[in-house]
């Protein structure tokens, strides 16, 4: 379903991905691990089409990501990705429901077909008791249930995760991370996920170490 062939990337004289390349499944949860500088977040992101690489290829499916316009590949990456951070990006002045709103309101669905989408996901994630609240109002790990639930208002194709759990707690993270693998027996999600959590790591499908910019096993 993902394919990315021959990714190079560089920062300046920096070059940081060195010839990547790799599948992923539909339904797969993959991890990627390896040492901070390893290139794994940099990966992450030309995957998920929020950074150019200097050359190679990128496809979901039938479409080539790396040859599309700027605002093509925008409404790709929103109809199609969904991303949860270790920060979990939520905008404070915003309600729990509505910030798993956003991503379908920018595709264009309307505040009513929005709002059912993720009340379903609200109950999904047990979160029906804190719809109206706040992000400063939630824990670290229902902020972090409810940025997997904007991640996946879309149905996205794929959601890619960069080290979900670093700033949760033992129980808060074994939970999340139960979750990924609840939401791929239930729904098929694929997951891309990097992480310095071992035990995360290797309850994946796959795990990919990288070391120097490359995958090295």
């Amino acid at each position: 379903m993902l394919k990315a062939e021959n990714i190079h990337k560089r920062f300046g004289d920096l070059e940081v991905l060195k010839g990547v390349s790799l599948e992923v499944a539909q339904g797969e949860v993959v991890s990627i691990v390896g040492s901070s500088g390893a290139g794994k977040t940099t990966l992450l992101q030309v995957l998920g089409t929020l950074s150019n690489a200097e050359s190679g290829i990128v496809t979901y499916d039938d479409t080539e990501v790396t040859k599309l316009k700027a605002k093509a590949l925008a409404d790709f990456r929103n109809k199609n990705i969904g991303f949860i951070f270790q920060f979990h990006h939520l905008l404070a002045e915003f309600s729990a429901l509505e910030n798993i709103c956003m991503p379908a309101l920018i595709r264009g669905e309307s505040k009513s077909e929005a709002e059912a989408k993720a009340v379903k996901l609200l109950e999904r994630l047990n979160l029906s008791h804190r719809a109206e609240h706040k992000p400063s109002e939630l824990s670290g790990g229902e902020q972090q249930r409810v940025a997997t639930a904007r991640a996946l208002i879309n149905q996205p194709k794929v959601v890619f995760a960069d080290e979900p759990s670093g700033n949760l707690d033992s129980k808060n993270a074994d939970e999340l991370h139960q979750l990924f693998f609840d939401l791929r027996d239930e729904f098929k999600q694929t997951f891309v996920i990097v992480t310095h959590n071992n035990d995360l790591a290797n309850k994946c499908d796959r795990k990919l170490q990288m070391s120097d910019g490359q995958i090295v096993r």
